[in-house]
């Protein structure tokens, strides 16, 4: 049986290469019944600071004795570039600089299998321009949600405008709104950082990824038309980019999510089994009656931040357990290790609490607490992949943005699905939450406020689930319709031969 070559070029974030990789297990598993099944090539870009997580190694692991036809293989050590302005310029850039060895890779694996199309992170368009060179498909996957998607679709027209009258943009956190026409209407203010100052080139490269967006054969979008049904069909009608007229047509959105590692290569490698304590902890709670806090692999706060919501909990009187970080600065290197909980937390809290309360200064498997019976809420940073899990275990949310594009998931979870409680975070303050507005949404989330909340991410937990299981799911239904797609690039790839 001949197969259909794919190459996959993830990012090496810990949120965008476990999405990927799950991604890919379920195309292999989607096309295992068909007449040509596939062949994946990850190329991995090793991070620049350290290798990859632990997690990220363990679902590689996972994926490679799986059974499927998948192979990864490290590309050349890059020195990294230096004097960025930010985190999405420099991933961007590291992207380009990679191309050269992104294209002598693809050409050598194209043997046995030929390669037919590859699969990009939404940061390396620049290697939109090696599939040009070879004449191969470049696909887009975006591991976001399409809100996001649609805004970065709609930032060149916006900087079109701007140039034209620059005062809106250049005003843009004040009192200006993003708006698209019948489809959405947000203050700009919660648009991600680089958004928000067009001199940056953070922006310049949104804007660019925006354009280059447009060039792809494909975006696959980690949603669903359960989750967002009007974004998805703006998306579909091109309503986002239709004001900037000319160049490429918007390619086809293919929603195939929630996307989510649940299985043996995703919860508990980087906490091995030292996990397993809080879990023990749970078992002895009463069912929908702990309040978990837990914000990314990338987030801990400040001294003063930790001290308020350690205040805000125990004035809140339920139950909690509270991942709590610290950070480790380096120079410009940043990583986050486990804290002491005595030298962070304020005096006798921990022994006031003892009864009813939990801190976890470690990773804690994030997956298997929210599936977990005693779980009733969740204060989250709003990190997408984390959304997905609250609506998959069906858990209410006490969403806290910090950083990317976590603002407008606030919206969406807030606002659009009503599944979450939102807090009142400071922006400019750094995000800060003050003790007492952790407490009131704690209340609310976890009293009689929060009943619709939890009524509405009951709904989403069947609705999620429906999309990607049994043969009628929205997603599942796309994610077979983009195998065939692509079985047909190769058909007709072959045929030109």
């Amino acid at each position: 049986m001949s197969k259909v070559g794919l190459v996959f070029v993830p990012a090496w974030g810990a949120g965008h290469i476990t999405s990927m990789l799950e991604f890919a297990r379920r195309l292999l598993l989607a096309a295992a019944t068909g007449t040509r099944r596939f062949s994946i090539t990850v190329l991995l870009i090793k991070p620049p600071s350290r290798d990859f997580s632990s997690t990220s190694l363990s679902h590689m692991r996972s994926l490679s004795s799986a059974g499927l036809d998948v192979r990864f293989h490290r590309l050349p050590e890059l020195d990294p570039p230096e004097h960025t302005d930010g985190p999405e310029d420099f991933i961007s850039l590291y992207f380009q600089l990679h191309k050269p060895h992104v294209k002598a890779a693809i050409i050598a694996s194209s043997s046995p299998v030929p390669i037919s199309a590859i699969l990009i992170d939404f940061f390396a368009t620049p290697l939109i321009d090696v599939a040009h060179e070879l004449s191969l498909p470049a696909y887009v996957y975006f591991s976001s949600n399409s809100l996001m998607l649609g805004l970065i679709l709609h930032l060149p027209v916006l900087d079109a405008a701007a140039a034209e009258t620059p005062t809106e943009l250049d005003r843009a956190g004040g009192d200006y709104y993003i708006e698209v026409p019948g489809v959405v209407r947000l203050p700009w203010g919660l648009m991600p950082s680089p958004f928000l100052d067009r001199k940056s080139r953070g922006y310049a490269w949104f804007v660019y990824h925006g354009r280059r967006f447009r060039e792809a054969e494909g975006i696959v979008v980690n949603t669903a038309a359960e989750i967002e049904p009007a974004y998805l069909s703006a998306l579909a009608e091109g309503r986002f980019v239709v004001a900037e007229g000319g160049g490429p047509a918007m390619p086809k959105v293919y929603p195939v999510g929630p996307v989510l590692s649940l299985g043996d290569g995703g919860g508990d490698a980087e906490g091995g089994a030292g996990g397993r304590e809080c879990v023990v902890w749970l078992d002895k709670q009463p069912e929908g009656s702990v309040v978990f806090l837990c914000f990314g692999s990338g987030g801990c706060f400040g001294a003063h931040q930790v001290k308020e919501m350690a205040a805000g909990l125990e004035r809140s009187g339920h139950r909690f357990l509270w991942c709590v970080r610290s950070m480790v600065v380096d120079g410009s290197n940043r990583q986050i290790v486990d804290a002491n909980p005595d030298e962070v937390l304020p005096q006798g809290f921990l022994e006031r609490t003892k009864d009813r309360g939990m801190v976890w200064p470690s990773w804690a498997p994030q997956v298997e607490i929210l599936s977990h019976r005693a779980v009733g809420g969740f204060v989250t940073h709003c990190g997408w992949n984390s959304c997905l899990e609250g609506l998959w275990f069906g858990v209410p949310m006490l969403a806290w943005p910090l950083y990317a594009e976590q603002h407008l998931n606030q919206v969406l979870m807030v606002r659009d699905l009503e599944v979450a409680v939102g807090l009142e975070v400071d922006r400019k303050g750094g995000n800060f939450v003050a003790a007492g507005e952790l407490e009131r949404g704690v209340r609310c989330l976890m009293g009689e406020e929060g009943r619709r909340v939890r009524a509405k991410v009951g709904e989403m937990r069947l609705a999620s689930r429906k999309a990607v299981e049994g043969q009628g799911g929205s997603s599942y239904m796309n994610l077979k319709q983009l195998a065939e797609d692509l079985v047909c690039l190769s058909v007709a790839q072959g045929a030109q031969q």
